[in-house]
């Protein structure tokens, strides 16, 4: 079985204090840091022992992980497993990169995040040139946001040529033409984040290639369907792994909608998918982007029992 995994275990603290974020400088109790450390480490033995099946992983914690030794520890690990095709996280980068020496670079991936404001520039750029040099796979985004165009074409021109920097439309924001033609110039794919995408009874992976786990090893479609498919600890999930259209009305997240098998990203992101990096780049813009539907959701903190 090839099957990719979006993992979301208990932690939910940041160390960046974004006003766009609901998780900004939330600090987690010693206990739920230990929950989530063992449930991470119970699932990294599991990932570690599925030789059978060729695994892809992306961490996608509610707040930063990579400041946590035991997520460095998960990627390093799961990087030498050699059915384990890609293992990548979400990040703000704020950790050092030095561990990265340990991990597998075929292997081992970043989903690297700029928050103007919340590091100096220069460190975040030194920090993306090291992964650069040490041969790492990572892309680089910012949230559209207009104070943060400018921050986004500094950060373009200063990056190597081959790293994709990605532009996520920012939550509950409409943008003119005017306005996204500018973050097109930086993102040819933007108009994929520019509108949430149309998804009621529409063919999607999840469900049958690709599901989302939580720290009990709950196993959902993905982080937006709350309906479960059983456990992963004890299999039950593998028999309701089936071709399924989405039941939402609407997807308006990159991990969500990049597995609609409406849309070609699954081709524009080959071998990617997971760090979000394009086949080529840079990456063009492939036409027709579905019209808009409603406007966006803000976030549901998990506290509401909620995907985010």
């Amino acid at each position: 079985m090839d099957l990719t995994i979006l993992y979301r275990g208990p932690l939910a603290s940041c160390d960046y204090d974004c006003p766009y974020c609901p998780f900004a400088k939330r600090r987690d109790s010693t206990e739920r840091l230990r929950a989530d450390r063992a449930a991470l480490e119970r699932f990294t033995r599991w990932a570690g022992e599925r030789t059978g099946d060729r695994l892809s992983v992306l961490f996608t914690p509610w707040g930063e992980g990579l400041v946590r030794s035991w997520y460095r520890r998960a990627l390093v690990e799961l990087s030498h497993r050699p059915h384990v095709r890609r293992v990548a996280i979400q990040t703000n980068l704020s950790c050092r990169t030095d561990w990265l020496a340990d991990a597998d670079p075929a292997t081992v991936a970043l989903w690297c995040t700029y928050h103007p404001g919340q590091t100096p520039y220069e460190r975040f750029l030194a920090k993306a040139r090291d992964l650069a040099d040490r041969g790492v796979r990572f892309s680089v985004g910012v949230v559209g946001l207009p104070a943060h165009l400018a921050h986004a074409r500094r950060l373009r021109a200063a990056l190597p040529a081959h790293v994709y920097l990605w532009v996520n439309a920012a939550e509950g924001h409409t943008y003119t033409d005017e306005e996204a033609a500018l973050w097109t110039a930086l993102d040819p794919l933007f108009p994929y984040s520019r509108h949430p995408h149309r998804s009621a009874g529409l063919p999607c992976r999840t469900g049958e290639s690709v599901v989302s786990v939580d720290g009990d090893g709950t196993v959902r479609r993905c982080h937006f369907v709350r309906a479960e498919l059983g456990n992963l600890y004890d299999g039950s999930y593998r028999a309701r792994l089936a071709p399924r259209p989405c039941p939402l009305a609407v997807c308006d997240c990159h991990i969500g909608y990049v597995h609609l098998e409406t849309l070609p990203l699954y081709d524009v992101f080959a071998g990617g998918v997971l760090e979000r990096v394009p086949a080529g780049h840079p990456p063009q813009p492939l036409a027709p982007v579905p019209l808009s539907p409603p406007e966006r959701r803000p976030p549901t903190p998990p506290e509401a029992d909620r995907a985010p």
